[in-house]
């Protein structure tokens, strides 16, 4: 398997948002905006597809950043919800029509992702040369970032 780099982190960011975009905001009227996701809801069975299609992929796309089990979590719950409300005939329409999932669960992701010390490196190397304490100061002194992650390892 190829080793992850940088570049592969900020792709998996760029798509998410491109996720973003389609599911929640194809058409825009002010600050509220509509998607594939509230569009293909009155369909039956599309809509339905069409969450837990892009649930499927979301929550791969975090597993390739390496989100945490709690992020994992936030994810599927929001997707959940999405899922199930729009199984509902008529309410549960409306309800996914303004409830948007796939937005909430890729912004969770690119938090997580924004909240992450990238290394191209593995932690043994980084420890044996003395960068991993140069990494934690770095964390430590970032109030954004939260963890830090080796993309060799």
């Amino acid at each position: 398997m190829a080793q992850r780099t940088i570049a592969d982190i900020e792709k998996i960011w760029a798509n998410v948002e491109g996720v973003k975009k389609l599911s929640d905001r194809v058409i825009g009227i002010g600050p509220v905006g509509f998607g594939m996701d509230a569009l293909l809801t009155w369909v039956p069975v599309v809509g339905t597809v069409y969450t837990v299609g892009t649930a499927g992929w979301l929550m791969w796309q975090a597993r390739q950043a390496r989100a945490t089990p709690a992020v994992l979590a936030r994810m599927a719950a929001y997707m959940a919800i999405d899922t199930a409300t729009g199984t509902v005939p008529i309410a549960g329409d409306i309800v996914d029509t303004f409830f948007p999932g796939q937005l909430l669960a890729a912004r969770a992701l690119q938090k997580h992702i924004e909240a992450t010390h990238w290394v191209e490196d593995t932690e043994a190397n980084a420890r044996a040369s003395g960068a991993h304490e140069q990494h934690l100061a770095t964390v430590r002194d970032e109030p954004k970032l939260k963890r830090i992650v080796y993309l060799h390892d």
